[in-house]
């Protein structure tokens, strides 16, 4: 029986994974495609391999979400514990993906980590959730819209004097840099959360110990599964953050993801906190486009994203309680 929990939580985590990679594909190239900087296709082909890259690139938040969140009991109610979390995690992607709502695949995952940790009386460790988590969750959307905004203010200042049509030719073509730069974030962020909580469960089970590193066939799998949920690509979502938020110009387009990938990577490497790629980029894409006019920016829509974002984490974590009610007395 233990064997088979540790492979249906393998199974689970990369399905989750899949999700993560579809339900957040626009954050990497939503804007990149509504600027035409890039073509639909490209630019998901771009964003997967980029996602592959960045899952190798480290294992900081990994190791953040295997140890830092919750301590699971050993063996099959450990087990348990996990899947639960997943499938709280995976209800809620797909809901908000059915929506069109940009939410966190980050915060889904570590609600259910809490629901289910909460459910079954294991120690959820809230010093470590308030310093990795939720710290970071107000931080890295602030930063985002902030930096964003300063920068386009710079942009529009330093080339007040350019011919527009070569400037807008000059930021298309730097936006696909800075797409990629925000897909290679993403998978640093985003695929070693998944990697994290199958070492998670290989570690309730005594497959490897606190002081291993995560096992390579684990990097391997999570970053292939979220590359491929990447390139089938994230069309409901992809019109919000890309239209719906705002009409974005290549020069807001560059500003906003060029923020966004500099706040993922010093969140990851410097602080080893697993931030939300989504609540970052779509920050940062309401920055840039409010030196518009504040009026630019379509606020209904973006008051209907934070309220996704605000119960994600307790929606998350009421389904994974649920579930493992249910998972508990059939399992155990």
């Amino acid at each position: 029986m233990e064997l088979a929990l540790v492979i249906a939580v393998v199974v689970i985590a990369l399905s989750f994974d899949y999700t993560n990679g579809f339900h957040d594909a626009a954050n990497a190239i939503a804007t990149s495609v509504s600027t035409r900087a890039l073509t639909p296709r490209l630019a998901l082909a771009m964003a997967a391999v980029c996602n592959f890259v960045g899952a190798l690139a480290g294992t900081e938040v990994a190791e953040t979400i295997g140890e830092g969140i919750i301590s699971i009991p050993a063996g099959e109610p450990g087990l348990v514990i996990v899947i639960a979390a997943l499938l709280g995690a995976i209800t809620w992607n797909l809901i908000t993906w059915r929506l069109g709502l940009p939410s966190s695949s980050t915060h889904a995952l570590i609600g259910g980590l809490v629901g289910a940790g909460l459910a079954s009386a294991s120690v959820v460790e809230w010093s470590g959730i308030v310093d990795k988590v939720v710290i970071p969750m107000v931080l890295s959307p602030v930063i985002g819209f902030a930096g964003a905004f300063l920068l386009m203010l710079a942009i529009l200042w330093l080339f007040r004097h350019r011919n527009p049509g070569k400037t807008t030719r000059g930021f298309r073509m730097a936006q696909s840099l800075s797409a990629a730069a925000v897909a290679l974030g993403h998978g640093l962020q985003d695929a070693q959360k998944t990697m994290g909580v199958i070492f998670l469960a290989l570690l309730a089970t005594g497959h490897v110990n606190e002081n291993d590193g995560i096992p390579l066939w684990v990097k391997i799998s999570a970053a292939t599964a979220i590359s491929l949920g990447t390139y089938s690509g994230g069309w409901r979502i992809m019109r919000t953050l890309g239209r719906r938020i705002i009409h974005l110009d290549p020069a807001r387009g560059f500003a906003s993801e060029t923020v966004a990938a500099g706040v993922l990577y010093v969140m990851a490497i410097g602080l080893h906190a697993p931030v939300s790629t989504t609540h970052t980029i779509t920050s940062a894409v309401m920055g840039s486009g409010a030196t518009k006019r504040l009026s630019a920016v379509r606020w209904g829509v973006a008051r209907g994203i934070v309220t996704a974002w605000v119960l994600t984490i307790p929606a998350a974590g009421l389904v994974a309680a649920l579930v493992y009610g249910v998972a508990h007395l059939i399992l155990e």
